[in-house]
């Protein structure tokens, strides 16, 4: 269990790191899949669907979200 923990741990760190430098579109469009994937899968929880593809369709869509509303803040 031990060791599960501490690759998750470092799969974890090594995921985030990869998130430095990003402009203002990028965080907006990961910040939204990030909170749409969570939301899909809660959703799907609450719901008894298939927790997997509610967090890839609410991923999807909240990337999609938060692209549109970079594109609405910059004009």
């Amino acid at each position: 269990m031990k060791r599960i923990a501490t690759v998750g741990l470092m799969v974890a760190a090594l995921g985030l790191s990869a998130c430095s430098g990003l402009n203002t579109k990028e965080q907006r469009m990961l910040s939204g899949g990030a909170i749409g994937a969570g939301t899909g899968a809660a959703a799907t929880v609450i719901t008894g669907g298939c927790v997997a593809c509610g967090a890839v369709v609410g991923g999807a869509i909240g990337t999609a979200a938060g692209y549109l509303y970079h594109e609405g803040k910059s004009n």
